[in-house]
């Protein structure tokens, strides 16, 4: 193959044969195709479009241009993805509930983007806990474990760690067709038999209006189908937080609170429920969503999924008795300052990237890849949309390394939460894609 004349066609609107796409993929893994052929690749799919027989095929052959994982065991092999937010602690609540519902889930996951946070650096906050394992010691650990949470590695789909690197410096992440095949060709090289995703929507997520969230929602469904994946998805609300807290130690301590006590935390309880419920049910673990989202809960309830999670965090390294003793094992900041509320009103609006790139200028995130995280950091006690707040009120709370940095972040924070007579939360589960 010839990737000019790949990129002609692609260029002109033509139809892209399934081979061209396959030696595409091959040539960004072993390196034959050069950065500026992959670069006008990108910037042709970006402006035209691959048409749905180009997504499925791209994501097919960026799946097989690496190890694909192929599975033995007595129950079904599932997965969760979500498209980035703040607060979003159910990936660490619903691997070892869904473990606990007889399902097996080899969860790659990923680094915070942008302003939104990342599995794999909150669950990088639990002191000892390892993520970088290869396929083997992947399927190891699911088959004894029945879960567990890990950084991708260079087997698992090398041609979409190479093309995302290209995308990220020439201005050509935003195109529906190469987010969908960058999230599924990793997502279907774990050997899945069920997916569901969880497409974010509002001001603290990538896609801000229902339209271009609906957008990759189907994109996503009908691209994993298309591949022999059966997949739904639910587009949800990040208009706020999921959860009352952002950064990543933070966000590890709400998840376990709320695997203790699921009442604790009802929006991020609520949403577990039911992406659990609809992939189990695509797997037929369950005869409807709703019969699947009642296992789920009840698989945390019963302490079920806390003992999936704390065999899930000793097998990755982590420390033995991290589900009875997390407060001790978890980094806290040494200086937590509240945020107060400048007038008396009912919450209306939170600005979730503001409140996202507050959390990056604390240390809680990067700027570029290669900035030192510290996990003490971020914002906890975040009020919700609707709470009646009185002057002098925290709007949340601070957790910084220093004073100096304290203060930046309250600075930051200043316009991020807008303040009403009245106001009414948002619909948490806005669309059902299937």
């Amino acid at each position: 193959m010839d990737i000019r004349r790949l990129n002609a066609a692609l260029r002109e609107g033509a139809p892209l044969p399934k081979r061209a796409l396959a030696e595409l993929a091959r040539g960004l893994a072993d390196g034959s195709v050069s950065d500026a052929q992959a670069g006008a690749f990108a910037m042709a799919a970006c402006l035209r479009g691959l048409g749905e027989a180009g997504r499925v095929a791209l994501t097919q052959a960026m799946r097989d241009s690496g190890t694909v994982l192929r599975w033995d065991l007595p129950g079904p092999v599932l997965d969760k993805h979500s498209t980035g937010g703040l607060g979003d602690a159910v990936s660490l609540i619903l691997a070892p509930a869904l473990a606990a519902c007889g399902a097996y889930v080899p969860m790659i996951a990923g680094r915070g983007l942008g302003h939104t946070g990342g599995t794999i650096d909150k669950l990088e906050s639990i002191p000892g806990l390892r993520t970088d394992f290869g396929a083997e010691a992947l399927q190891d650990l699911v088959r004894a474990q029945g879960a567990a949470i890990v950084a991708a590695s260079a087997e698992i789909a090398p041609a979409d760690r190479r093309l995302y690197a290209i995308r990220d410096v020439s201005g050509t992440v935003e195109s529906i067709d190469l987010i969908t095949a960058s999230i599924l060709s990793k997502k279907l090289a774990a050997g899945i038999s069920a997916l569901v995703m969880d497409v974010k929507c509002g001001t603290g997520a990538f896609m801000a209006t229902p339209s271009d969230a609906r957008q990759l929602a189907h994109a996503l469904v009908d691209t994993a189908r298309g591949a022999g994946c059966p997949t739904v998805a639910l587009i949800t609300d990040m208009n706020q937080p999921l959860a009352p807290a952002a950064g990543n130690a933070l966000e590890v301590a709400v998840a376990m609170q709320t695997l203790a006590r699921p009442s604790s935390h009802p929006a991020l309880v609520a949403l577990t429920e039911a992406l659990g419920g609809e992939v189990l049910a695509l797997a037929g673990l369950a005869r409807r969503p709703g019969d699947g989202a009642a296992m789920i809960l009840q698989a945390m309830e019963s302490g079920r999924a806390t003992e999936r999670f704390a065999a899930m965090i000793n097998a990755q390294g982590g420390p033995r008795d991290f589900a009875e003793n997390w407060r001790t094992h978890l980094p806290a900041a040494p200086v937590i300052r509240p945020l107060p509320c400048p007038q008396a009103g009912v919450l209306a609006a939170v600005d979730g990237r503001a409140l996202g790139h507050a959390v990056i200028g604390l240390g809680g995130g990067r700027r570029v890849e290669s900035d030192h995280i510290n996990p003490a950091v971020g914002l906890s006690e975040i009020a919700r949309i609707g709470a009646r707040l009185e002057p002098g009120e925290p709007l949340c709370l601070i957790h910084a390394a220093d004073e100096a940095a304290a203060m930046a972040a309250q600075a930051a924070l200043a316009g991020a939460f807008t303040l009403a007579d009245a106001a009414l939360p948002p619909l948490l589960v806005q669309e059902r894609i299937a």
